[in-house]
């Protein structure tokens, strides 16, 4: 049984293909991430050392379970040319090892912790997660449990906002580097890594979510996927902000001693 989200798309309104992808292009418009105030701040500079350290700490945390997302997406599918064509993305966060005579690559989760490790945050704060926002958490497990659970059409489509990623991709690097003496070029590889993966990626879940969308039904469960993930990003830049811009961080959660 499909479970309407608060943000409920109205099928007639999508009776094509094309219409849901305009729809899924409004809705990445209206409501991704990169809107968000605090992204403001980060981009243009206005925050604190401390403060961008508590952004990439918690960011960990939906960084590393970006790959068991993609594992369960994979567990999902039959078919095992999708599972093929989904498989790469976990190399591309685990990184690979250079089993069976390939060169081992280095992975988006390394690329994350040398971003952590130039901020000066040490490896096993980061990893352990045990000082991120409760926000933080709930969102991400959120994320996790929803491709898990809903349709398996459903959980490719919450992947679309790597539609949008590469424009936020470029603030981060521009906007970063100009702003921020704490910043250098060689801890900013995760960004431009993802100038070319994600879309990639984005285009293969765009031509699966036309291809398998047959019904306005459908269609409507795609863009509320979509408005779903917008939310799960959104969320958490809400808890950065109300604990390290307003200053109410929560027990128990990272405190810079930079502020």
């Amino acid at each position: 049984m499909m479970h309407a989200l608060a943000d409920a798309v109205d099928p007639d309104q999508l009776n094509s293909a094309d219409e849901m992808e305009e729809r899924l292009r409004e809705i990445g418009a209206t409501r991704y991430h990169s809107l968000h105030p605090f992204h403001t701040l980060l981009h243009s500079g206005k925050l604190s050392k401390g403060q961008v350290q508590a952004w990439a700490l918690n960011r960990y945390y939906y960084q590393s379970s970006i790959p068991i997302k993609d594992a369960i997406v994979i567990s999902r599918f039959r078919d095992r040319d999708i599972r093929r064509e989904w498989r790469h993305r976990l190399d591309d966060h685990d990184g690979s090892d250079g089993r069976d005579g390939e060169d081992g690559q280095e992975g988006g989760i390394e690329r994350w912790l040398k971003l952590t490790d130039g901020l000066g945050l040490s490896r096993d704060l980061v990893t352990s997660t045990a000082r991120i926002l409760p926000i933080t958490r709930f969102a991400v497990d959120a994320y996790v449990a929803f491709v898990r659970e809903r349709s398996p059409l459903e959980a490719v489509a919450s992947s679309l906002t790597e539609l949008f990623a590469p424009g936020i991709h470029r603030q981060r690097i521009d906007g970063m580097l100009a702003h921020y003496d704490f910043i250098h070029p060689e801890i900013m590889t995760y960004f431009r890594t993802r100038l070319h993966q994600a879309p990639r990626d984005a285009d293969f879940a765009l031509r699966f979510v036309r291809a398998r969308a047959r019904t306005p039904e459908d269609r409507a469960a795609v863009c509320e996927a979509l408005v779903f993930k917008t939310n799960v990003l959104w969320a958490q830049l809400d808890g950065l902000h109300h604990a390290y811009v307003t200053g109410q961080v929560p027990p128990g959660a990272f405190v810079p001693e930079e502020t």
